[in-house]
């Protein structure tokens, strides 16, 4: 990983906001109950732009190694950006919930996957795991509090985040076929 880990000045979120949100959901927990939607729409060969809300397209690809072109994250890095980011996500609002401010958070991420069955056209032999099979964070936290309390900050941001607990558990998955 190349990118830079320093970071200066203070992160921040909407405290008051933060708040309305949580007793809003504390209230009412339906309110908290979403549908989210992507589409996925393939340009060419392994590039495919993935649409989500009103917001830019994602591109996600795949490397040379895998016959992609090598300009973007493929499914699986783009699945471990989205743990980091959630996790991010809850220790910035835990610590702002707790009053703690925190100057630096980063979470580097390493999986395990065995991509020999090549999506279904490779080595289909015996019982192997299919998708990443163990995923190692490192979390760096900076800020005005303990190493105690940025403990329990780690601790509680891990414990619920939506996508620590995606990968943590079975999903049902299901899939329908439309031809044009």
């Amino acid at each position: 990983m190349t990118a830079d880990s320093t970071t200066t000045g203070t992160l921040r979120i909407d405290a008051a906001g933060l708040e309305r949100l949580s007793c809003t959901a504390k209230a009412d927990p339906a309110t908290g109950k979403k549908v989210l939607r992507a589409k996925t729409i393939c340009e060419d060969g392994f590039r495919n732009m993935t649409y989500v809300r009103e917001l830019s397209p994602l591109l996600v690809g795949e490397p040379p190694a895998l016959l992609g072109d090598d300009s973007a994250p493929n499914p699986s890095e783009t699945a471990l950006a989205a743990l980091g980011s959630c996790i991010s996500v809850g220790l910035l609002a835990n610590a702002t919930h707790r009053g703690v401010t925190l100057s630096k958070i980063e979470v580097a991420m390493e999986a395990d996957i065995d991509i020999s069955a090549v999506w279904g056209v490779g080595d289909l032999a015996g019982d192997k795991p299919l998708g990443i099979t163990e995923v190692r964070c490192r979390v760096t936290l900076a800020g005005d509090a303990e190493p105690e309390v940025l403990q329990q900050i780690h601790d509680h941001a891990i414990d619920w985040s939506p996508v620590v607990n995606t990968f943590r558990r079975p999903v049902a998955v299901t899939s329908a076929l439309s031809t044009d």
